[in-house]
Formats: C-alpha cells, structure tokens, sequence
C-alpha cells in the first residue's frame, strides 16, 4: 500500500509540473515589475499635482492681497497675470490628472489580465484533479482490495480521495473569487474612463478661462498703452456703460410686467406656467468661461458681481430663447452692449448680452428654442461693448427682477 501510494503521490507530482509553463511564470513577473514601473510613474504625478496646488494657493494669496489695494492699471495687470499663472497651473495640474488617470487605467488592465492568467492556470489545476479523481474511479473495488494490503489502506485510499475532492471545491471557491475581483476590477475601469472623459471637458474649461484672462490682459494693455488716464478714463465708461443697461433692464423689466398685467386674461394661454420654469441653453453647451459671481470675474471690483455666465461660443453662433416669453427690450449698441431681455412669467426674465446682430423685435411673442439674435463679443465688432474680452454670450436669468444662478434653473 505504501509502495503505492508514494508511486501515485510521485505520478501526481509530476503531472501538475508538466502543466506549469515556465515561460507562463516569467510572463507574470514582467506583468509585476511593469505594474510597479507604473504604481511610481502614479505616485510621482500625484507629488507632482501637489506641488503644483501649493504653488495655486500662492498666487491665489497673492491675487488676493492685489484685489485689496487701490484699484488702478498696475495692481489690475497685475492681478491678471496672476489669474493667468493660476490658470496655466490648473491646467497643468489638469493634464497630470488625466495622465494619472492613464496610468492608473493602464495598471488596472495589466491587473485584469493577470486575474485572466490565474484563472487559466486554475483551470488547469482543476483539470490536473478532476483527472487523478477519474483514475481512482476507474478502479473497481477488487482491484482496489487487492492493491492494498490492509483495511486501512483502503481507508488511506478513501481519505485521498475526499482530500483530492476537498482540493477541488476549493479551486473552484477560488476561481469564483478570482472572477468576482475580475469584474470588480473592469467596473473600477469603466468609472475611471468616465472620470478620464470629465477631466477632459474641465480641461477644455480652464485652458478657454485661460484664453479669456490672456485676451483681458491684452485688451487693457491695447486701449491704454499703458497709461493710466487711459485706463481711469475707460474704466469709468465701463461702469457708466454697465450701470446704465442695469438700470434700462429693471426699469423696462417692471414696465413690461405692467404691460402684460393688462392683457393677461386675453394672452394668458400663450405665457410659461407660473412658478419655477426650467431654461433650455440658449446657445450649444461648449463650457462656461465665467460663472455667476465668478470670483476671477475681471472687472469684479469695478462693475460689481458677474450677473450671469458667459457661455463659449464663436461669432455669429445662433441664440436661441431659452423660454417662451415677450421681448421687453431688444437693444442695439452700436459698438456699445448690445442685448435682448424676455419676459416669460410674473416672475422670470432672461438677458441675452454681446449679441451682434438681433434677430427679433420689442413686443415679439417668442416660443421656446426660436432664434433670437447672433452671439457676439469679438473686441470692436457690433454689440462687443467695451473691454469684450472674446467671442461669447453673456446669459441671465432674472428672478423678479434679481439676477440668480443660471445653472440652477437650465436644463
């Protein structure tokens, strides 16, 4: 029996060997030395991104301590190179993000297809089993009587056999598990792709914010030629230019409700139900480059708070209403601010600013999604208004009267 035994023991030892492909167990090491290459490639672009953020907190400090002084051309060319540092370091700090992101994504597909590797070997450790298994099962009980020279060798047969039976089970939890971390792992995949995707569309945001700070810079330096007269002179038609829209917009806002107050009953079926109404874009979604009370805002401290968002877009691309609603003011500037108001309920308006040609006329009934006007905002061209820092569509949304976050009411 023991003869057998240890003569079976060997044939067993030999066979799994034979399945254990040597060039198989180099392939998992290359794999491993690889996904440590990347896992340092991983961590030096995380000191990287870190180092970056702290030299973001400086310039922000910096800007700061500017925005607290006199406001004049020095501080505020300062102030806007330091937005523009700020900016190409968020966007480098952006581009690590991403390749971060690559790496990663690439680590977690050498890690699927050494989960993929392991369960072939598994398999063929299963298969290495279940045919030991079949050789015992091919035995008849008198062959079996008479290799063994005892009753307890029959016994030691019996415990192999539920050893090797044991062995199996556990393959296969181990396999079951392999799979379930296998899945774990591409879904893992598919969410960082997806975050991989948003680090794009932000990218794409803050190198256009950039584009913007850059253009706002080059402007000021363009119409004062550095002399700060210039700048004192234009920055008080800014405000005087600025001031007057805001006070036009409240005062034809009320006139137009009063107006509509009037003929209610009989065009009453034509205005948007009353109470929160959500807004289509009124122009394609390419990515807001100031938001509503945008901090970086340019002439913040001049004009006060950002009012709305100013929306990318190239000269000349369709405005559309974003709700149906009455053209209470349809403005030509000349080369001043030009921009179209409507009214769309007792409680709601939308401004449409920088508009280089307008489409539609006062009193007009608009529906939802109709072109309305062109954007505009190319410095020195119709409807830019001054210190237009590029092509694109300022955007409001009014709420009895009081501009609120547009983004929280578009669809």
């Amino acid at each position: 029996m023991r003869n057998f035994q240890k003569h079976f023991s060997l044939i067993f030892l030999v066979i799994f060997l034979l399945t254990v492909n040597p060039i198989f167990a180099i392939e998992i090491k290359v794999e491993s030395e690889e996904i440590e290459k990347i896992q340092e490639q991983i961590q030096e672009r995380q000191k990287k991104i870190e180092d970056l953020h702290e030299q973001q907190k400086v310039y922000e400090e910096k800007t700061e301590l500017k925005r607290g002084e006199a406001l004049n051309l020095k501080n505020q060319i300062y102030i806007l190179k330091n937005q523009i540092a700020e900016r190409e370091i968020e966007v480098e700090k952006k581009e690590n993000e991403i390749e971060k992101t690559n790496l990663s994504i690439k680590r977690i597909q050498l890690e699927i297809l050494q989960k993929k590797q392991e369960i072939n070997d598994l398999k063929n450790d299963l298969k290495n089993i279940l045919q030991i298994i079949n050789s015992y099962d091919n035995k008849n009980s008198l062959e079996i009587i008479f290799l063994e020279s005892s009753l307890s060798g029959i016994f030691n047969h019996i415990r192999y056999l539920d050893s090797l039976q044991s062995e199996l089970a556990h393959s296969l939890k181990r396999l079951t598990l392999v799979k379930e971390g296998l899945e774990e792992q591409e879904n893992n995949l598919r969410v960082q792709l997806q975050e991989l995707l948003d680090l794009k569309t932000g990218l794409q945001d803050k190198k256009a914010k950039l584009k913007s700070e850059e253009q706002t810079k080059q402007i000021i330096l363009d119409e004062t030629r550095g002399a700060e007269w210039k700048f004192q002179s234009l920055l008080a038609e800014v405000i005087e230019e600025h001031q007057k829209v805001e006070n036009e917009i409240i005062t034809l806002e009320r006139e137009a409700r009063e107006k509509i107050a009037e003929e209610k009953e009989k065009k009453a079926e034509l205005m948007e139900a009353e109470g929160i109404i959500v807004f289509s874009w009124p122009s394609p979604n390419e990515g807001i480059t100031a938001t509503f009370h945008d901090p970086d805002y340019p002439y913040r401290k001049w004009i006060g708070e950002h009012s709305g968002i100013d929306l990318r877009a190239s000269q000349g691309t369709a405005v559309r209403a974003a709700a149906s609603g009455y053209v209470a003011r349809a403005k030509h500037g000349g080369l001043g601010y030009s921009y179209i108001m409507i009214i769309h309920n007792d409680e709601f308006s939308t401004v449409y600013g920088h508009v280089s040609e307008i489409l539609v006329e006062e009193e007009e009934y608009i529906r939802r999604g109709s072109i309305i006007a062109r954007s505009g905002g190319l410095p020195g061209t119709s409807g830019a208004g001054k210190f237009s820092t590029g092509p694109h569509l300022h955007f409001e949304v009014r709420l009895n009267g009081i501009p609120v976050n547009p983004e929280d009411y578009l669809l």
